[in-house]
């Protein structure tokens, strides 16, 4: 189906590994994981994400339950999903919560590049908490998560959208301003212009853009506190030595946000540049009838991220160990052995079916296994197994080209062998 792809096993492998390096980064800054349904009535995003915003002007996947009537909506976005489950479960009576989440998302667009109908992304929700001090922890969060999966250069973009009011003041002038310089807007600005005038600000195109050099600043109608705001985002940013450049075009695609908002973003990707982006939203919690509450979050695409890591670890290895036999009653052995290994938490392939040795080492070589266990008639006469490494490194010195050991110390062995090489590659 058009925009919704299958994942193969070599992809597979790259978001095995993106997935276990995000898990790892977001329980050690206290994230617990929320799973939230991927159907949520539509009124939870008309409410939440704006109803004039694009996602739910256009790109929402909306239906009527047979059964009752009802509108639902797959989700489009996670952070509406995670707030409605917050206040449904009171998830706030014991104080603020860290939350993660990964899944499917869906929103009919046109397929291209990093843009996808049905798209995962990884993320994360900081209820609860006010002040700018955990918006830059999950910077540093993200910023350590770009470190582990070896992205290369990425940068961030940071811009504050104020409070209400402040943007109520500044809108009032940009409607103003586009109405009187319309004729330089593109279709798709002008058609914003009195529905949702702060898009027009993220618009791509040229001339819009050129227009928008002489637009009002929303800055220029900040009030002191939400300038001393991101005056610390800017500050401990700094004091961490994490790189940052000040967007006053980024604004977001839903209404819900406010005060600082945030990007990660970079060249490699042509115009799908943007990584991750998330922000402050501290009135959401109240648009869907909850009591006010402080909040901030982040999401990842992770196809983006996926296509940077790009072929690296897409060979993944398949498995640990790589069980040879000739058949018949050294199958049977064979299955002894390979079980065995199994309990001691090793990845075993047992080769299916019967081939000549030289064939099935052909496999075992394709399946990235460090190791061949080798059992033919002499091995099961003498309750043993032939061990040959088949890569170089720790592992090949510790046993040399090959060695046979009894059965029951086999496991042991790989397993001190296989630790030895982690070492020896700095893991």
């Amino acid at each position: 189906m058009r925009g919704m792809n299958d994942v193969l096993p070599a992809g597979a492998a790259v978001l095995e590994r993106f997935q276990g390096l995000a898990v790892a980064a977001l329980r050690s800054y206290g994230y617990r994981q929320i799973r939230t349904p991927v159907v949520e009535p539509t009124a939870v995003f008309r409410r939440g994400l704006g109803a004039v915003t694009d996602i739910v002007e256009k790109e929402m996947y909306t239906f009527t339950d047979a059964l009752n009537g009802d509108s639902l909506t797959l989700r489009p976005e996670n952070t509406a999903g995670v707030v409605r489950a917050a206040i449904e479960h009171s998830l706030l009576h014991d104080g603020p919560c860290r939350l993660w989440y990964h899944g499917p998302m869906f929103r009919h667009e046109r397929p291209q590049r990093g843009r996808y109908r049905e798209f995962y992304q990884t993320g994360a929700e900081a209820l609860g908490f006010a002040g700018p001090e955990v918006e830059v922890e999950q910077m540093l969060l993200l910023h350590r998560l770009w470190q582990a999966l070896e992205l290369g250069p990425v940068a961030l973009q940071l811009n504050t959208l104020g409070e209400a009011p402040e943007r109520m003041r500044h809108r009032q002038d940009l409607i103003a301003f586009l109405e009187a310089n319309s004729a330089e807007l593109d279709a798709d600005a002008q058609r914003r212009v009195q529905t949702n005038p702060l898009r027009v600000l993220d618009s791509k195109h040229p001339g819009t853009q050129e227009c928008l050099k002489r637009a009002p600043r929303l800055m220029d109608y900040l009030g002191e506190a939400s300038l001393a705001h991101f005056e610390r985002v800017q500050q401990l940013l700094r004091q961490q030595d994490i790189a940052f450049e000040i967007n006053p075009r980024l604004v977001r695609g839903m209404d819900y946000y406010n005060l600082t908002v945030f990007e990660w973003v970079t060249g490699r990707l042509g115009a799908q540049g943007t990584i991750c982006g998330g922000g402050r939203y501290d009135g959401l919690f109240e648009l869907l009838g909850g009591k006010p509450t402080p909040a901030c979050g982040f999401s990842i695409g992770v196809e983006r991220v996926l296509e940077l890591m790009g072929g690296t670890h897409a060979d993944a290895v398949a498995c640990d160990v790589y069980v040879l036999h000739q058949g018949g009653t050294t199958y049977d052995f064979a299955l002894r052995a390979a079980e065995l290994l199994r309990d001691a938490g090793l990845d075993v392939i047992l080769h299916a079916g019967e081939a000549s040795f030289k064939s099935q080492m052909k496999k075992a070589d394709g399946s990235g296994a460090e190791f061949a266990v080798i059992v033919g008639g002499d091995e099961v006469a003498a309750g043993a197994a032939t061990v040959k490494a088949l890569r170089p490194g720790a592992t090949a010195t510790a046993f040399g080209e090959q060695v046979r050991l009894p059965l029951a110390d086999v496991a042991s062995r790989l397993i001190d062998a296989l630790g030895a090489e982690a070492v020896a590659q700095g893991q």
